[in-house]
């Protein structure tokens, strides 16, 4: 063994042995290894260093299901990778198709088979093309599989290895601390050849979630990781991998063991020689979030999950006062590391980050208005037997019709400035194909599939879409041409870096606003969105303009003269103002 190759040997054995005290390092060690790298496949020589190079300006993320878009006549794949290149060719650089394995739930979080593609999509020669031409994010979703799995008739009919891949509990168990997502029982009594069994399942009865306490089932996972990599995957999404440890009497999330398997997977990725990116998905309250971090040793990347409902409120409200004060508290990413910013995804709007960050009273007048504009909500269970908000379940765009003071016809403008905000802060922007097309709320999928979250989840007729975008008079044209035009021009500034300086700005309430400077420092940019429907007037000395540069506002092209005595905000106007075209 080289002296790298036990370098990386001795770090994979500090790790496992704090998640395995009982069992021999070594022999585990060389079997994750064996996982990760397989028939004589290698590492790289050194582990990656920690830098600012895995990402740039130019990196911005597309969201969508494989079958976002379909035609009844072709594989859906084949219509996603049409629609990529037709529309968003040079707009994104990276697309996340949300679970594309076979699964019997959840669109596709109830996986069946990790190492396949749901033939109702395409098959991995569609995925693998798409991969070869935009950064490729895939879901491991480690917690839990679909209970129509085989892992899990195995499991039911005592055959090893699966025979201990499942989490079981007694029903006697304190589980009175554990957090929930969902207000489901916790267990499920299921038979076995065995005897009744009561298993775990955090999020519904048909995910029944793995024991990782068990090493086979994260040997699996690796070897699964292995498969995906080699198809093109560079962006290992963990999904909900804040529950993958459990502990009866503890609260069950964010146990010191999750945090080591994170960094265990963060290693091997660093010694790949694919680049690849660790980005967590946890739905929880800030610190909690940004413990995924690590040290420079977990995550690269975290989902900036206070931005939704914080951008949302300030839409509805008029005021930035709550965004800019978490803002203001928000550290820059750790070298190395970045925020994956967003407004809206397939599951909704989590309410969880608000927590501590919106007063009560403000996110119930958010919610209120929300449901007045078509939203739902969905609860989770707490442990006191009460339930609160988990996440408003709703199409961005549409919700975004109303305000706490009604509705008006603004809403497109407002709409854009709501999806201008992430790209103008501190990471890497991301979008929800449905924010990008002004997709309205689809009221019949929750009643035809009765799920809310059905109601963010429309699925595009392919031949009606490019009539409407073809047309400009449509909200789907208007916004997908907007949007566009304001990626391509971000994508040009080196200041919107992922790891660019920022700073956030004291302003009128109405006004969000934050400085970036490129990295190194060549280029400003005073990023200013006005979130209410008043003109708000701004004094160049109020955002320190250097009289001796030159200023333009990037998006509109309008010249900037520090000596103006004022510069206008129209009502969800937002400026780019640089010292550089």
């Amino acid at each position: 063994m080289t002296q790298n190759k036990s370098l990386l040997h001795l770090r994979l054995k500090e790790l496992v042995q704090r998640i395995y005290p009982e069992i021999a390092a070594d022999a585990l060690v060389k079997q994750v290894e064996d996982a990760f790298w397989p028939n004589g496949t290698s590492c790289r020589k050194r582990a990656r260093v920690p830098g600012n190079s895995l990402w740039s300006e130019h990196d911005a993320v597309l969201i969508t299901y494989g079958d976002s878009i379909t035609d009844g006549r072709h594989k859906p794949l084949d219509l996603l990778e049409n629609f990529l290149s037709r529309k968003m060719d040079g707009v994104v650089n990276g697309i996340h198709i949300l679970p594309f394995f076979p699964f019997s739930s959840d669109d596709g979080f109830a996986v069946t088979d990790y190492r396949a593609v749901n033939s109702r999509l395409g098959d991995w020669s569609d995925v693998t093309r798409i991969a070869s031409r935009f950064h490729l994010m895939s879901d491991l979703v480690l917690n839990h599989v679909s209970s129509q799995s085989a892992w899990f008739n195995a499991y039911r009919q005592g055959n090893s290895p699966y025979d201990r891949f499942f989490f079981e509990a007694d029903p006697e168990d304190d589980l009175s601390r554990v957090v929930r997502p969902r207000t489901t029982p916790l267990q499920q009594k299921v038979e076995t050849r065995d005897g009744a069994r009561h298993v775990w399942c955090t999020f519904s009865h048909d995910q029944i979630d793995l024991d990782f306490s068990n090493p086979e089932v994260l040997l699996v996972m690796l070897r699964i990781i292995r498969i995906h990599i080699d198809k093109g995957v560079r962006i290992l999404r963990l999904d909900a991998v804040a529950f993958i440890w459990k502990e009866p009497g503890s609260t069950c999330i964010h146990l010191p063991q999750t945090h080591a398997i994170v960094q265990l997977l963060r290693l091997l990725c660093d010694y790949a020689h694919e680049t690849v990116v660790l980005l967590t998905e946890t739905n929880v309250p800030r610190t909690e979030n940004l413990s995924y971090f690590g040290n420079r040793n977990e995550a690269h990347a975290v989902y900036n999950f206070p931005l939704p409902p914080l951008i949302l409120h300030a839409m509805q409200s008029g005021t930035a006062r709550y965004l800019h004060r978490w803002q203001s508290a928000m550290p820059p990413a750790q070298l190395g590391c970045a925020y994956l910013n967003f407004t809206a995804s397939h599951d909704g709007i989590g309410m969880r980050p608000a927590e501590g960050v919106l007063p009560p009273e403000e996110r119930d007048r958010m919610i209120d208005t929300a449901l007045e504009a078509g939203a739902l909500v969905s609860m989770r269970a707490l442990p006191d037997g009460t339930e609160a908000p988990y996440e408003l379940n709703c199409a961005l765009f549409d919700v975004l019709r109303r305000t706490f003071k009604g509705e008006d016809d603004l809403h497109i403008d407002r709409f854009l400035c709501s999806q201008t905000i992430p790209m103008s802060l501190e990471g890497i922007p991301a979008f929800y194909i449905h924010s990008l097309l002004a997709t309205r709320h689809d009221h019949d999928a929750v009643e035809r599939r009765g799920m809310n979250r059905a109601i963010n989840r429309h699925r595009w007729h392919y031949p009606d879409l490019l009539e409407r975008l073809a047309d400009p008079e449509t909200d789907q044209s208007r916004v997908l041409e907007a949007l566009s035009e304001r990626l391509r021009l971000r994508a040009r500034q080196p200041a919107f870096h992922p790891n660019g300086t920022q700073f956030t700005l004291r302003m009128d309430d109405r006004l969000f606003g934050v400085w970036r400077q490129s990295l190194d420092r060549n280029q400003s940019v005073f990023a200013i969105h006005n979130v209410s429907n008043e003109t708000v007037q701004v004094s160049p000395s109020e955002i320190n303009l250097i009289e001796d540069d030159s200023w333009i506002d990037l998006i509109s092209g309008e010249q900037i003269v520090p000596s103006a005595p004022e510069i206008p905000f129209a009502p969800y106007q937002c400026r780019w103002i640089s010292n550089r075209a």
